[in-house]
């Protein structure tokens, strides 16, 4: 790769039942990484990815370590295959969890527990059906801002994933949220949806997931990530353990400055960028942010095999 390149790392919506069936079959890192979480949590992970339902993936507390755990799985093929390590990572939300854990800075089985007690600590915040979360296309930022201020009333409601230009996520208490909704689409919103999410992520209404975070995070050990990873909270990295302590907990009641942290990458010399974990999310709102950046994937072999081409690692995936 001429150029510098980073890897990202996906947050929740990327699950699906069968993810990472096929590269699997090629490598057995995958299983054995399943295996080693399934130790952790107590049941079968690997068995939960491949036959769901579905809706087993979605409860956040299962869905948080699924997607940290096939992050990590496709990192060891990765770096098993020759993949060069990337000048910087990056991870949407949850995701900064797994790039921690690929930076070296954080034990993949404790990660796999922080991650399942922050998808409790995050679902028992606010209970069911009291918080919501939509997503808003083609308005500006500073729109979206002031429809949710004037949307909240007594409530909460605001922008808590700047994702890429014109695509932003509001987050808050349902009314509320309903209420953006129209605000948005009356400030001329392409469109405004709501998402099918049973918690409001990254809002204010999250902070006692966030203190109850802090003891589990405070009892981990954490280094500094071989690797730049730039924080979700102020887009730029951190050598620190305590900062990175801090910032995990901030995190949870913060937006997601993904489009900051993707544009501090590309001022740093970042060309390419290789989403490391399921689905093709991120590579897509990386190439809205900045179209010059060229996007790779992980999850199937034949992405695999670009990716590590344009690295220059020798590529001879499943022929073992």
């Amino acid at each position: 790769m001429a150029g510098l390149f980073a890897c990202v790392f996906p947050g929740q919506g990327s699950q699906r039942v069968g993810m990472l069936s096929a590269i699997a079959e090629a490598e057995p890192l995958v299983r054995e990484t399943f295996a080693e979480a399934s130790e952790v949590l107590g049941y079968d992970l690997w068995n939960l990815a491949q036959s769901g339902p579905q809706e087993a993936l979605n409860l956040t507390e299962r869905t948080q370590p699924l997607i940290l755990c096939a992050s990590v799985a496709l990192w060891r093929v990765w770096r098993g295959r020759g993949g060069a390590m990337p000048a910087y990572m990056a991870g949407h939300s949850l995701g900064e969890f797994s790039a921690l854990v690929c930076a070296g800075a954080l034990g993949f089985a404790d990660a796999v527990r922080l991650v399942r007690n922050r998808g409790a600590y995050m679902q028992e915040a606010v209970p069911v059906g009291q918080g919501a979360m939509a997503a808003v296309l083609g308005l500006d930022d500073a729109l979206i801002e002031q429809a949710c201020l004037e949307a909240a009333g007594t409530e909460v409601v605001a922008a808590v994933n700047f994702n890429s230009p014109g695509q932003v996520v509001i987050a808050g208490h349902a009314g509320a949220v309903e209420r953006a909704i129209a605000a948005c689409k009356s400030l001329g919103a392409k469109r405004a949806m709501p998402l099918p999410v049973s918690a409001p992520f990254h809002t204010s209404l999250m902070k006692p997931a966030g203190d109850r975070l802090a003891q589990d995070i405070a009892a981990v050990s954490l280094a500094s990530p071989a690797v730049p990873v730039i924080h979700n909270v102020h887009a730029r990295p951190e050598s620190d353990a305590g900062k990175i302590r801090a910032l995990l907990v901030q995190q949870i009641a913060s937006p997601v400055q993904w489009v900051a942290s993707v544009r501090f990458m590309v001022d740093a010399g970042v060309q390419h960028v290789v989403e490391v974990g399921p689905g093709k999310v991120l590579g897509g709102l990386c190439k809205r942010i900045d179209a010059s950046l060229e996007c790779f994937y992980s999850e199937e072999s034949q992405d695999l095999d670009k990716a590590l081409a344009a690295a220059g690692a020798p590529i001879d995936i499943g022929s073992e």
